[in-house]
């Protein structure tokens, strides 16, 4: 094949494959390296690699060998010249990759290599068709049906792929016929044995959302924003919008002047209604809207049972619109606004204000003026029973009288949840935190007892504590728990100690604490030192001075340490250490054992705590005499030294 002849079949592969060249050069080496293994009966363990030029077609083919002196097997073996040929430091035993270009390969190749380069080039196109359309997930797109029948309906779409879409996903009444262009929304992308399986949907509220895309530039734009869609295929849809942007009418830019934008969407869904409502986030307002077409006379809400329950009153001549054809208006309703819906008769209603009157006591006693208005209403309802005319005056009453009754029933509704709420909270209170971190397991409760709490969801203390402080029949109405398990439970509840958490330790800053010591300390010294003189011809060296060891004594305030200065100098001349005797240098006075000893034995009868003292002698150069002061070590901290 020549240089032209090659290009130009390679460029009609890319073009009819609608892959990438390097997609299509790695197909047709895989295939050659294949081609060459069979023409030649190659091990799978010998390395082989094809290399092929897009430009004039050559292949190549090389392969792995050992460099040898004599060849016996020329598949796996090559002289040591050639091999330096390629590799200059090769030397033998070593492993050396060489061309290996059988005569007249590019025949056996193309013969030998077709089926192998289809396969690849299927391979890839599988591949790209995968990764493409699971990029459309959610998204429409357009095709023509191949084939349709009861079952299913076959759409050819891009790139050579087909969709289906299952007669669940078609809208009902729709028929297809072949050649037919239609759009769909893209629902699930699987891989197959043959491809990609692409489901398609025409029945799904994601492609009415799609068309809303298409047909409205301001939901495209997100100027108006599509809040839910709730649809019957085929029969009628609601669609609840708003707007991002003040000023804007989000009912009227998807409505279109004239409706030109929305019967485009009709069309497509072969005349299915559709209404645009204003989504709202008072549910009151939005579940008014959501009724529509018909007029609502009053929405009361309930949501105490745990279960959200919108009463929905509206007019006689109203409630066949609102429920609509086999409940469909107020099943659509439901669906948008996420609440259960009972709608019910303006009359219908009021018969049902006029029991709750009768029968609860309570109500009554907080409603006198609506328990007098009864009679006035029950004389309506038996107009409207015998069909005479009921005036529109006469309907406003009842208006009247059912919204009093219903919103005093939901104002009580909700105080009794806020109630149980309450005493809920009072109960957990009472319980310590550790019991609902507790398992059953550990109060010691038989087993068939405990698997029966276990099974009715009760699987810690705290659980059963709560249960048993709140309602202890709901204990008891277990299957299988009788008196005699209720007081073993509740003895075995009685026995339990729960261990208090550990308090947190607080936290000291050493930094402040090193600050606030000093302080403490220099606030005591001036008072704490006591000077004595001693005459100026006196040596200090002639004196023995012997320091009693000193007690670490706590920092005490400042009226403290005042009265054990005095304490001190009484204590002083009690010993017998007056001024005389001590310039008459008695060196026995100093003696710590001594005095500390007598000092220990006063200290004791008197029931004081023991205390030692020091005297040192000191120079005065200022006033030329010896000075003897007591000193007081306290804490013995290096960082303030000794205090005088």
């Amino acid at each position: 094949m020549s240089k032209n002849e090659f290009s130009l079949a390679f460029n009609e592969v890319l073009e009819d494959k609608q892959l990438s060249r390097e997609v299509i050069i790695a197909a047709i080496e895989s295939a050659m390296v294949s081609a060459y293994r069979r023409a030649v009966n190659a091990s799978t363990a010998q390395h082989v690699e094809a290399k092929i030029n897009p430009d004039t077609g050559k292949v190549e083919v090389f392969v792995e060998k050992e460099v040898v002196e004599d060849i016996f097997e020329p598949k796996t073996e090559v002289l040591l010249d050639d091999a330096r040929q390629v590799n200059p430091e090769a030397q033998l035993g070593d492993m050396v990759v060489v061309e290996s270009t059988p005569d007249n390969f590019g025949r056996v190749a193309a013969q030998t290599a077709r089926q192998v380069i289809q396969q690849r080039i299927r391979e890839a196109e599988r591949s790209n068709q995968m990764q493409y359309f699971e990029r459309q997930v959610g998204e429409i797109i357009s095709g023509i049906v191949q084939a349709a029948n009861a079952q299913t309906t076959t759409i050819g779409l891009d790139m050579k792929a087909e969709g289906t879409i299952p007669a669940s996903q078609r809208i009902p009444g729709e028929r297809f016929r072949v050649h037919d262009r239609i759009r769909a929304v893209v629902m699930e992308v699987k891989d197959g044995p043959r491809g990609p399986q692409i489901i398609l949907s025409r029945a799904h509220r994601n492609f009415l959302r799609r068309l809303l895309e298409n047909e409205v530039p301001e939901i495209y734009h997100g100027v108006v924003e599509v809040r839910a869609i709730s649809r019957e295929p085929g029969a009628r849809a609601k669609v609840a919008v708003s707007a991002t942007q003040p000023g804007v009418d989000p009912v009227g830019a998807c409505v279109g002047i004239k409706g030109v934008r929305i019967q485009a969407i009709v069309k497509e869904l072969h005349d299915e209604k559709i209404d645009i409502i204003q989504w709202d986030e008072d549910p009151v307002v939005y579940i008014s809207k959501a009724i529509s077409p018909a007029r609502v006379n009053g929405v009361y809400l309930n949501e105490a049972d745990g279960t959200r329950t919108a009463t929905v009153v509206v007019g006689e001549d109203q409630l066949s619109l609102a429920i609509g054809r086999d409940g469909q208006n107020a099943r659509l309703a439901a669906k948008l606004t996420g609440w259960r819906i009972d709608i019910k008769s303006l009359v219908e209603a009021a018969g049902d204000a006029i029991v709750k009157i009768q029968t609860d006591s309570e109500l009554a006693a907080l409603m006198p003026n609506t328990v007098e208005a009864v009679p006035e209403v029950e004389g309506i309802l038996a107009k409207k029973a015998e069909n005479r005319p009921v005036t529109p005056e006469e309907y406003t009453v009842l208006g009247q009288f059912v919204d009093r009754v219903e919103r005093r029933t939901i104002q009580i509704m909700e105080e009794v949840a806020r109630e149980e709420e309450e005493k809920i909270a009072s109960a957990r209170a009472d319980i310590p935190e550790t019991a609902f971190q507790m398992s059953l397991d550990q109060t010691g409760i038989k087993e068939h007892v405990y698997n029966i709490l276990t099974e009715a969801g009760i699987e810690t203390v705290g659980d059963l504590m709560m249960k048993m402080k709140l309602d202890p029949n709901s204990v008891l109405g277990l299957h299988g728990v009788g008196p005699k398990a209720i007081e073993s439970i509740e003895e075995a509840l009685a026995v339990l100690t729960f261990p208090e958490p550990a308090p947190a330790e607080p936290t000291i800053d050493p930094v402040a604490e090193a600050e606030s010591q000093p302080e403490a300390v220099l606030e005591e010294t001036p008072e704490a030192a006591v000077d004595t003189i001693v005459p100026a011809d006196l040596s200090i060296e002639t004196i023995p001075v012997v320091e009693a060891p000193v007690e670490e004594t706590q920092v005490k305030p400042r009226k403290e340490s005042k009265k054990k200065v005095e304490e001190a100098e009484d204590e002083g001349h009690k010993d017998g250490v007056s001024l005389d005797e001590l310039f008459a240098l008695k060196p026995e006075i100093f003696q710590a054992a001594d005095t500390d000893d007598e000092d220990d034995s006063k200290d004791k009868k008197k029931g004081k705590k023991a205390k030692k003292k020091s005297v040192a002698l000191e120079y005065d150069e200022e006033l030329g005499e010896v000075v003897a002061r007591k000193k007081h070590k306290r804490g013995g901290d290096d960082d303030f030294g000794d205090e005088w």
